[in-house]
This record gives C-alpha cells, structure tokens and sequence, in this order.
C-alpha cells in the first residue's frame, strides 16, 4: 500500500457526478489550452491549499453531510481540480484571469480555514504556536535553498521561476509540519513511505536528541530540489507542459503542508 490510509471512495451517485464535471472541465481545458506560465502555477497556489484546507474540516466532523463525500479523500483532489478549473476558463474571459484565478482561490480557502479555526477554538483546541514556528522554518529553509540554486545554477533557477520556489516551499512546508507533528504533537505518519523514513531515522543514535522527523525534511527538499533542476530543461523545451508538471511537484508538496498547517494548529493528536 502506498497511499496514507483514511482514503474512500464516495457513494456511487457522488463519484459519477464528479467524474463527470472532472471530465469536462477536463476537456474544456484541453480545447482551449489556456497560456501556462510561472505566474499561472503561482495562481494555482491557493488552490492546491483549498482541498487541503477542506478536508482538514472533514476530518473534524464540521462538513455538511450532503458534500460531506465531495471532500473525503482522494474525492477532494476532484472536487478542487473541478471547481478551480471552471474559475479558470472563466477567469480567462477577464481583464486579469491570473488574479482572477488566484483571488477567487484566496476567497474560497478563507471558509474552510475560518471554520476549523472557529472549531478549535470552540474546544479548546486551537494551539497555533508550534504549526507557525514550523511555517517560518518552512520559508527560511526554502530561501536557503533557492538562494543555493540561484547561485549555482543560475540559468536553471532563471528559467523555472517561482514555479520552482513554490515546488521548494511546498516540500519544505510538508517536510517541516510533518517533523514538528510527529515530533512535538503526537501526531502519527499516515503515509507509509513516510513513516519508513522516519522509521529509519529512529534507529540514528540522533533520534534521541534529533527526532525522527529532521530527515523526513532533508530528503523532501532534496527530491524537490531536484525534481526542479530536472524540469529545468523540459521547461525550456516545452514551457507550457513544464510548468504544468512543475504545478504538479509543488502541489504534491503544498496540498500536504497545507493540511498539516491547519490540522495540527486546530486539533490536538
């Protein structure tokens, strides 16, 4: 098995449904095949947040029961591909479909994050200190290391952009909250080539005074770091698909960060 356990499938009628609005949006999107630039993965960014931010709510209960299966995992991955490409196709249709894109994905993360927050604050859970300490660990390490990049391998860093700071950010984000969760809160690994790692880790003579999680983290930025420097050159041959694969890494990483983020700040383990 090599998904993180707590992933259904949703009733029959649910699950047709989505697939059929993920189909379309799907084929829309390929028909018109919209401009993709580093700017359009920055749009993106809130977006690979809001399904995460979405199913933080599920996991606490404060989901209404009728959408309740539209943002179970893996449906939510669906859900949000859905609705933010059909904001995309419409967002093109404007004077500024970038913003548009990225403020109506702002707008959308705001309900979900304000509903958890008010969760863990009604029980007395709300503990936010260590989740944003891990979230400006997350943005120095990221600096660190596109600062290393744009050093080293100038032309590589100048041809990804931000897109590949966010693929950094995102991995950084997920690493470090998943460090800090296992380390400092209780929280288990549910994703099991994960927890080999940190498994690993716990047999270092540092596990005792390190922790398991700082080598989760070490690895997360080295497979980003290089999964950027490797997408550098299909960027500069195909910019449109490289940026849509450079999209994908810094979801990968972003999605799980976000969720982290917000579950660890909103619950207790």
């Amino acid at each position: 098995m090599v998904l993180p356990s707590g992933f259904t499938v949703p009733p029959l009628l649910y699950l047709l449904g989505l697939l059929a609005a993920t189909l379309l949006v799907g084929g829309a999107l390929v028909r018109e095949r919209p401009a993709v630039t580093s700017r359009t993965v920055l749009a993106f960014a809130p977006w690979m947040a809001l399904g995460s931010t979405l199913y933080v709510c599920y996991q606490l209960g404060v989901v209404p029961a009728i959408v309740a299966p539209l943002v179970s995992a893996p449906a939510v991955y669906l859900t949000t591909f859905a609705c933010m490409g059909a904001v995309w196709l419409a967002a093109r249709r404007t004077a500024a479909p970038r913003r548009v894109l990225a403020g109506v994905g702002l707008l959308g993360i705001s309900l979900p994050v304000a509903v958890a927050v008010r969760y863990g604050t009604t029980h007395g859970t709300l503990t936010p200190a260590w989740p944003l300490a891990g979230l400006l660990v997350a943005l120095l390490l990221t600096g660190v290391c596109w600062a290393g990049l744009r050093r080293l391998r100038v032309e590589d860093a100048r041809v990804v952009e931000g897109a590949g700071a966010l693929a950094v950010l995102g991995h950084a984000l997920d690493g470090v909250t998943t460090a800090v969760g296992v380390d400092l809160l209780g929280f288990g690994e549910q994703t099991p080539l994960s927890r080999l790692v940190m498994e690993f880790a716990g047999t270092l003579p540092t596990a005792s005074v390190l922790g398991v999680g700082w080598l989760f983290v070490l690895v997360k930025l080295a497979v980003a770091v290089g999964v950027v420097l490797l997408l550098a050159d299909y960027v500069r041959d195909a910019p449109a698909q490289g940026y849509l694969l450079l999209a994908f890494v810094a979801a990968v990483g972003l999605g799980p960060g976000a969720h982290n983020l917000l579950l660890f700040t909103v619950a207790s383990a």
